[in-house]
Formats: C-alpha cells, structure tokens, sequence
C-alpha cells in the first residue's frame, strides 16, 4: 500500500519530458495549441491532419520549439488509421500520449441536412477515435505502466453535453458518441495501464468556430461566466495535466473546459 505522507515532487509531478505524443488535428486550433504546450514542456510530438502540405508546414514552424514530426493522414477512413498507426509503429516502439483531437463539422437547416454531411462528421469525430485507438494499443500499452499509464485523450465538446444554437445536427450527437465511447474505453483499457478521459472544449479559436466568432463573438461571451473565450493556454493546460503525472489516477471522465458555460 502506498504511504499517504510519502513526498512528492512537485517539479515532476506536471512534467512529460522525454514523453512521445501523437496530436491528430495537430496542425491548427486546438490541436496546435496541444502540439505547442506539450513540445514546450519537452515531449516528441507527432501532428496528423488530412492536409499534407498544411501539416508539414506547422511540424516545421513548431519545429523551432522541439521535435514535432509530420504524419498526415485521412482519419475518416478505417484504412487512414490503419495508415497513421503504421507509420507510427515503424519509428517508434512507445506512444505515451494519444490525442485523438481530429474532428469535422457540419452546419444546414434541420430540413436541409444532408446524408453526405452527417457521415463526414460521424465518421471523422466517432469512427476514427475508435479505429485509431485500437490499431495503436500495443505502442501504447508499451509505455504503460501502473505508476505512469499511457494516456489517451479525447477532444469531444461542449456542444456534446447542452444543446448548441447552431443547427450542426451530427457535430452533437457525435461529440456526446466521443464522451461516452471514452467512457467506454477507460473501463476497457484501464486493465492494460491506459487511462481514456476526454476534454469538452467551449469556444477556442479555430477554423471550426469562425463563422461563430465573426457573427456570435459579443453573444458568446455574454453566456460564458467568465465573459471571455477560450485561450491556447487554457487548453494546453489541462492536457498537459491529464498527460502528466498529476492526471495519472484520472480515468473516464470528460472535463468541460468552457468557463463555466455548461452551468450557467
């Protein structure tokens, strides 16, 4: 049994130095804020995105902050994951973090959605945090360990837990598939010294939120507690945390990271 008053290094305890992390959707929003926060806290950083001229050029701009690799892939597709997994199995024998950020949206009148866009979003933002988690447990179950699990860190949002004002009628019933497939995962996984939780961001900027942001900004920060929107430190925070050592007996949780938008 552990003792209670043992000390803790404090310095250690949110450090994921010499770590390896996969960001997808690492290229821009909240996957680069991801990708920049743990390469300034010292990890290998790989960043995926279905764009591969975009996602060489950020790997090389963050480039300058530590090692971030390239590692485009399409993770709409069941053969795309298989494809990012591979790549990744083939230069590195651990995966200590998982970021399973990528994601799709889609916005029309509830009489006007089309098929073509709920598949994209279900595809992108449920089946591929699925296939991609499963063909990476082996890297990741090799960085596991008891004291220290592999992490796996689902981006769902917001939108997954109140009804949004936006008509995006398969964003949220995705995002809420995310939450509850980590839930899933974390009694599947915990097993095997992998902990699954998710962030459920409120508004970031980002591609994904410009039309909101250009059009809604006053009334969006009108309804957040805090009267302001996301930063890139807020995010970069909590998955450093979740990632770290201090979020090392955290499991199957999903945490809004919204100022407070979910309770008000």
């Amino acid at each position: 049994m552990m003792d209670p008053g043992e000390a803790i290094n404090v310095q250690d305890l949110f450090s994921i130095k010499g770590k390896v992390a996969l960001v997808t959707g690492g290229s821009r929003g909240i996957g680069l804020m991801i990708a920049r926060g743990y390469l300034e806290s010292g990890a290998k950083v790989y960043i995926s995105s279905r764009k591969k001229d975009v996602c060489d050029q950020t790997a090389h701009k963050l480039s300058e902050i530590g090692e971030c690799i390239s590692a485009p892939a399409d993770l709409s597709t069941v053969e795309g994951c298989k494809y990012l997994a591979d790549q990744l199995k083939a230069r590195e024998e651990k995966l200590h973090i998982l970021v399973n950020n990528a994601g799709a949206a889609w916005g029309a009148a509830l009489g006007e959605f089309p098929e073509s866009g709920w598949d994209k979003v279900m595809d992108t933002n449920v089946k591929g945090i699925f296939f991609l988690t499963q063909h990476l447990i082996p890297l990741l179950e090799n960085a596991a360990s008891p004291a220290d699990p592999a992490r796996v860190i689902n981006i769902g949002s917001i939108d997954g837990i109140k009804v949004p004002r936006v008509e995006n009628y398969s964003y949220s019933p995705s995002k809420a598939a995310v939450h509850h497939l980590t839930r899933v995962l974390a009694v599947r996984l915990g097993s095997r010294n992998i902990t699954v939780n998710a962030v459920a961001p409120g508004p970031f900027e980002s591609q994904m939120t410009r039309w909101m942001f250009e059009h809604m900004l006053p009334e969006i920060e009108a309804q957040c507690p805090l009267k302001r929107v996301g930063a890139p430190a807020d995010m970069a925070g909590v998955a450093l945390y979740l990632a770290s050592r201090a979020g090392a007996y955290v499991n199957g949780v999903v945490i809004p990271v919204d100022g407070g938008i979910c309770i008000n």
